[in-house]
């Protein structure tokens, strides 16, 4: 199998654009090719992430570009829709089937008009839950009130995720929301889904669109080459009885396989962008990853490790909490950030001396599933 190199990557700032959807695109494709130090010429497959986008989007989006011709792929798979096309088009590579490729993911949840994320519609089961109030964050504030019970601890715990991440995103000029808070303020946010509140879950107004450009030629611009050393892509296993609902299997799975196929241990990963829609969330997928023990989440963050400035800062670019969580872009925009942060372009929010990075995203929720899907990326200079 070939090497696969993110040799160029660029993002729009998340927020609420007044921009279309066209222009988001082809700002971001423009700066990746431009970080590439490629020609729209040199582009030989695109890959276009999108969920409420509709159909052929990524034709409409670069049409204007005058790149059309080439092979362009849609493709959607809820929040982790970017991810899986960074898999899909590095296979390719890998494969031989193309040498120099671009993806981009992109949403304008602001057209949406706010409130929670619409799930599923064409799966009764998933319809007849929703029906009793089982919305995402509903399922997440389970999951909190299950944490906190089983290991006797405080609210103030979730609350320190949300301080934690905003104050990176502080630091992010591609942040939608860059406003410092404390534990007392998290708390005092207007109740979502106890013990959620406001600041503990993720905007659901944010527009925003991120792309790579990947190729199997070792890139020779001046920044450091940052390698693909391990993807997987998985679906969640169908629940036929009580589960854990703490068990982030579906993650700790394909961790596993990215793990496996990068030759990386977690002891050596030394950034982190995953995907922290609810607080609990990011507790969750500490053990998931590897980054610690099971039952040992909190004392990780309590311990500043996942910090900025500690053994293994998770969500330096203030995560989907403080940057927003447009869903197509998402998985993208996280590598975007972790080839910032391994090329040591990461200003203000720089993790010093990081090698390995490691992005992660999940994808959907529909009833009896843990998760529909999830993403793992290893990258490293």
């Amino acid at each position: 199998m070939r090497e696969v190199y993110i040799s160029g990557a660029a993002m729009t700032p998340f927020a609420r654009h007044t921009r279309s959807i066209q222009d988001l695109v082809q700002e971001a494709v423009l700066g990746a090719v431009r970080n590439a130090e490629i020609k729209l010429s040199d582009i030989q497959a695109m890959y276009s992430a999108n969920v409420f986008g509709g159909m052929i989007l990524g034709q409409v989006l670069v049409r204007d570009l005058g790149i059309t011709g080439p092979a362009l792929y849609n493709v959607e798979n809820a929040c982790a829709s970017g991810a899986t096309a960074v898999h899909l088009a590095r296979m390719a590579l890998q494969l031989g089937k193309y040498d120099t490729v671009v993806v981009w993911g992109v949403e304008m949840l602001s057209q949406l008009g706010g409130g929670t994320i619409p799930l599923q519609r064409n799966d009764y089961k998933t319809e007849l839950y929703a029906a009793q109030g089982l919305t995402l964050p509903s399922v997440y504030a389970m999951r909190a009130t299950r944490y906190l019970h089983e290991r006797n601890l405080p609210r103030s715990v979730l609350a320190e995720i949300a301080v934690k991440n905003r104050a990176a995103g502080s630091r992010n000029p591609y942040a939608q929301q860059r406003k410092e808070v404390t534990v007392e303020e998290v708390l005092a946010s207007r109740q979502v889904a106890e013990p959620l509140t406001l600041l503990q879950c993720c905007p659901s107004v944010v527009d925003g669109a991120a792309c790579v450009v990947l190729t199997t030629r070792k890139p020779t611009n001046s920044a450091k080459p940052v390698r693909i050393l391990g993807s997987a892509v998985q679906s969640g296993h169908q629940e036929l009885g009580c589960g854990d609902i703490l068990d982030g299997e579906i993650t700790a799975r394909t961790a596993r396989l990215a793990y496996e196929e990068a030759g990386v241990d977690p002891s050596e990963v030394d950034v982190v962008e995953l995907h922290d829609a609810f607080t609990i969330a990011e507790l969750i997928y500490y053990e998931a990853l590897g980054l610690c023990a099971p039952g040992e989440s909190a004392s990780l963050l309590q311990s500043g490790a996942t910090s900025l400035g500690g053994r293994v800062p998770v969500n330096p670019s203030g995560g989907l909490l403080a940057k927003g969580h447009p869903l197509g872009a998402t998985g993208v925009a996280q590598m975007v950030e972790i080839v910032w942060q391994l090329r040591g372009q990461a200003e203000g929010r720089q993790a010093e001396g990081a090698r390995v990075g490691v992005t992660q995203c999940t994808g959907g929720g529909i009833a009896g599933v843990d998760h529909a899907a999830s993403s793992v990326h290893v990258l490293a200079v």
